[in-house]
């Protein structure tokens, strides 16, 4: 009894391990059947018996990737010992088969089960045990390993051997108080039936599924762009057998995994630019439409502006591309549009002068020197200097009027006094002395003292308007030097005058 009971444990030890998680299976399959030939040994009394014919057939039905369950019956297997005993037997079982891995083009695996065994003794050896039964059943238990090898797409050779106790003493007409037993060794091949529902290549999709796309069921990735193709089915809706789905010259594995762009669509970002071009030869953002976020998309900058779509600020100007292509209309490829020496950018956002035109206060003078000299670009009256530009020069300020005997100033000086002042501010190292004169009439003593008067009034209004005093000297010469005679009233105006006389 003890022996029936190691037995039994054994097979429930086994009929557990083969619950266990399952490995990648050998072959797709759902039913399947084969024949199998080989030897069988009887174990009776503790001797092993010569070898003698067994054949078997069963069917298959797969459980899970690794798991399988069998129908097995040997239509005609035999034990037998030389000059002893001969019994044939005929084995009815349920098995199940646990694949213990799986590789490309073999598997083993480990088989256990029950089943009921029909005995026949057809010759009772000379010790037989008298009125024991020569023929009747019993159950049995079956288990052992095989192998099996894939010789094509729905054949496998398959070797297998094992153990078969058999809850009975009678199988050879002797009784000793221990069960029998006999051992198998049989090869044959394995038909099985194809499973459309199986995915034996593990890449979502099913054999029926591969076969009306056309794509290798074998293969996880069909056209070896880096998806598999149940991600370009269900995932990305890209075309399994097309490496390229979109055609931009990128493969649909390097736009999902890489790039980050889409697939199906050549110009991910609708600028215009495929995706390749964006990608190996731009180095622009592909999902991005104005990759340096300067107001133009990548495409205009390349094909119509000739503007670095990676730089916001081509031309370096201060003033970004789309700015001056949609706003300031200047050229973002040339950073002083008008050729006025002042960048776009300082024109537009510090000086509010015309980028476009030299002489924003079309006052004669360009912006770029009004700004160098400290005149206003956008005024036109400052535009106009003194031509005094060699030392010793001198030009009559004609203009300045003065009240009568008096060294007042008035309002109609005005403008000639403003030349003054944008000459020594267009010319910043320059110094000047401003003469005064007077006609002869009077004593000349007077006329000196206001001459004199007169030409430091005109030297405090430049000064008082911001010119540095030192630059600026004053003197009176009365009625020397009459540039008129003094004998009409028209030549007399024209002596009393001041002059602007370059000392530096």
């Amino acid at each position: 009894m003890s022996k029936r009971y190691a037995i039994s444990s054994l097979v429930v030890a086994l009929l557990v391990l083969m619950t266990v998680s399952a490995m990648a299976q050998f072959r797709a399959r759902n039913l399947g059947g084969g024949m199998q030939f080989g030897r069988s040994y009887g174990n009776a009394e503790g001797s092993w018996g010569d070898p003698a014919l067994s054949f078997r057939a069963y069917m298959r039905h797969s459980l899970s990737n690794a798991i399988e369950a069998e129908a097995s019956a040997g239509v005609f297997s035999r034990i037998a010992s030389e000059d002893n005993y001969e019994s044939d037997l005929t084995p009815l079982s349920g098995r199940l088969l646990y694949r213990l891995f799986t590789a490309e083009t073999w598997s083993p695996y480990l088989y256990g089960g029950i089943g009921a065994l029909h005995y026949d003794v057809k010759e009772l050896p000379a010790n037989a045990t008298a009125g024991v039964e020569t023929k009747g059943w019993t159950a049995y238990v079956p288990f052992g390993a095989g192998m099996q090898f894939k010789v094509s797409e729905n054949t496998s050779f398959e070797a297998s051997g094992g153990y078969n106790y058999a809850f009975s003493d009678d199988l050879n007409a002797v009784q000793d108080g221990g069960d029998d037993g006999f051992l198998t060794i049989t090869a044959g091949f394995t038909m099985t039936g194809f499973d459309w529902n199986a995915d034996p290549d593990g890449d979502g999709l099913t054999n029926r599924q591969e076969k009306e796309l056309g794509t290798d069921r074998n293969v996880a990735d069909t056209d070896g762009d880096g998806l598999n193709d149940g991600e370009e089915v269900h995932q990305y809706q890209t075309q399994p057998l097309a490496a390229d789905t979109d055609g931009d010259g990128l493969n649909d594995g390097a736009e999902v995994n890489e790039h980050k762009t889409k697939p199906t669509a050549a110009d991910s970002d609708g600028e215009g630019l495929n995706d390749y071009d964006e990608v190996m030869t731009y180095a622009t953002n592909a999902m991005a439409v104005d990759s340096d976020g300067d107001g133009l998309n990548d495409k205009e900058e390349l094909m119509s502006h000739k503007t670095d779509p990676l730089k916001k600020d081509t031309d370096g100007d201060g003033l970004s591309d789309g700015v001056e292509v949609n706003d300031s209309k200047t050229k973002p490829l040339v950073a002083d549009t008008d050729g006025d020496n002042l960048s776009d950018g300082d024109e537009v956002l510090r000086h509010n002068t015309n980028p476009l035109d030299k002489d924003s206060d079309d006052g004669s003078v360009e912006d770029g020197v009004e700004v160098a000299r400290g005149t206003n670009p956008m005024k036109k009256s400052d535009d106009v200097v003194l031509e005094v530009k060699k030392v010793g020069a001198k030009i009559v300020l004609d203009g300045i009027v003065f009240a009568t005997g008096k060294a007042d100033i008035t309002e109609q000086s005005e403008e000639i006094l403003q030349k003054a002042y944008n000459t020594l501010v267009a010319y910043p190292d320059m110094s000047v002395e401003i003469q005064g004169y007077t006609d002869n009439t009077g004593s000349r003593r007077g006329n000196m003292r206001l001459s004199e008067r007169r030409a430091l009034a005109v030297k405090n209004y430049l000064v008082e308007k911001g010119v540095d005093a030192s630059r600026i000297s004053s003197k009176g010469l009365g009625p020397a030097n009459p540039i008129a005679t003094n004998d009409t009233a028209e030549g007399r105006q024209k002596n009393r005058r001041i002059e602007f006389v370059r000392t530096k």
